[in-house]
């Protein structure tokens, strides 16, 4: 998950599955004639959207930081403006002050808070992505976690993705366990517990397909063994799929994270940088307190927990780092 990502705004977007949208502006009807410097035979129309003052977008992004943890600063305005506007048409609503109030009071509140979620955060994701850290996982932590389970008569393995947008990162991390385990697999307890603040997110992840797009980055000998080709792209395999549970969780709500199972490993990349520090340190809590004695925290390659937390063990590897949980 990503905060206003400008892939969002004009640079060529990632829909749900991993299908990718046209940049904003270079495709067709006005842009084309731009671009080819020809003007266009007929003048578009432009929707108006309403203005937000200063003191509504104080109150919808302590609203919206409350309820979700997403930090948006003041700088940022005009894109809460852009991403919302167009909502409050739909709506029949004028102002932004309505939108709040609309929030706060309607019985349609709990529904809006969906609508809000996909307005306010860009799903940028795909399988096997930042290849040398799942390398680092697969080749080192990984191994090591199987081996000290299986020397404890232990033959269970507990993984949680936090932020798992449409599914990628989880289903990559079954695929590698298969491969790992290869058919000793059937002999293991594995669960991967899978979840991000998004319910349409979710939807995708559980259906489990996905286009081209979203398979850029995966070997070619991967998608033959733990894919299905049908019509709307590659389908995974029911024996991934099998290893993964999918629900929804508030990284902002400690009630929400106490839920989840117990972890050997925690994944959560690309999401904390997002934070302020105070949301930051509540989730890196949240993960502390989920891993089991010696698990280990993945985070993205840019996100640190320096200054934030003296609780993990960094523990340096070639071109990436992660943190232990001591025993």
């Amino acid at each position: 998950m990503s905060l206003f990502s400008s892939s969002k705004l004009g640079s060529g977007t990632r829909t749900g599955g991993g299908a990718t949208a046209a940049p904003a502006g270079v495709t067709g009807g006005l842009a084309s004639g731009i671009t080819s410097g020809r003007l266009p035979t007929r003048q578009l129309g432009l929707r108006k959207t309403a203005k937000i003052t200063d003191e509504e977008f104080e109150k919808l992004a302590d609203f919206i930081y409350n309820k979700t943890g997403i930090s948006i600063s003041i700088k940022r305005k005009y894109l809460l403006e852009n991403r919302l506007g167009a909502r409050l048409s739909e709506l029949g609503l004028k102002t932004f002050k309505e939108y709040y109030d609309y929030l706060q009071l309607d019985k349609n509140r709990a529904a809006e808070m969906e609508v809000i979620c996909e307005k306010v955060t860009t799903n940028e994701t795909s399988f096997y992505r930042d290849a040398r850290q799942l390398g680092i996982f697969q080749n080192e932590i990984l191994k090591e976690t199987l081996a000290k389970q299986e020397a404890l008569g232990r033959k269970e393995l507990f993984i949680w993705s936090a932020g798992c947008s449409s599914g990628e990162e989880p289903y990559t991390l079954a695929i590698m366990l298969h491969e790992a385990l290869g058919m000793s697999i059937i002999g293991w307890n594995i669960r991967i517990t899978a979840n991000d603040l998004s319910p349409a997110m979710l939807r995708l992840a559980r259906a489990g397909v996905y286009t081209d797009y979203a398979l850029r980055t995966t070997p070619k000998g991967i998608i033959a063994k733990y894919f299905d080709k049908v019509d709307a792209g590659y389908q995974v395999k029911p024996r991934v799929q099998k290893l993964v549970q999918f629900g929804p969780v508030n990284l902002s709500d400690p009630a929400s994270t106490r839920r989840v199972p117990r972890s050997h490993i925690v994944f959560c990349r690309n999401v904390i940088i997002y934070f302020d520090d105070a949301m930051k340190k509540k989730a890196i809590t949240a993960f502390y307190d989920n891993l089991l004695p010696g698990g280990h925290l993945f985070l993205g390659h840019s996100e640190s927990i320096h200054k934030l937390s003296t609780a993990f063990r960094p523990v340096p590897k070639p071109g990436a780092i992660c943190y232990k949980k001591e025993e």
